[in-house]
């Protein structure tokens, strides 16, 4: 685990990384690794599933085409890369990650 007290974030690394050191992505499938952040209870109250895109633009628009709705649009996250917020079709929340 590591902390990142400025932006109330904790990193949580379980198996070896090829990006962020080993809280970063994955090198073998089916494993996770991923971070914990205070709860917002205007819109994050559930844990998030993230979708690690290339271009979180494209799949925005995407999603959008495809009937499911923004909740918070892109917004860099540190130097780390760019997060946004959607919910598809069925009202989950659903979270997408670019790489910076």
């Amino acid at each position: 685990m590591n902390e990142i007290p400025a932006m109330h974030y904790t990193q949580i690394g379980t198996v070896e990384a090829d990006r962020l050191g080993v809280r970063g992505v994955p090198k073998e499938p089916g494993a996770i690794n991923g971070g914990m952040v205070e709860r917002n209870r205007e819109l994050v109250t559930t844990p998030v599933i993230y979708i690690s895109v290339e271009n979180i633009d494209q799949a925005i628009a995407t999603i959008e085409k495809n009937g499911g709705k923004v909740m918070k649009p892109k917004a860099p996250v540190g130097n780390f890369g760019f997060a946004a917020y959607f919910k598809d079709t069925e009202g989950n929340l659903v979270g997408l990650w670019q790489f910076a």
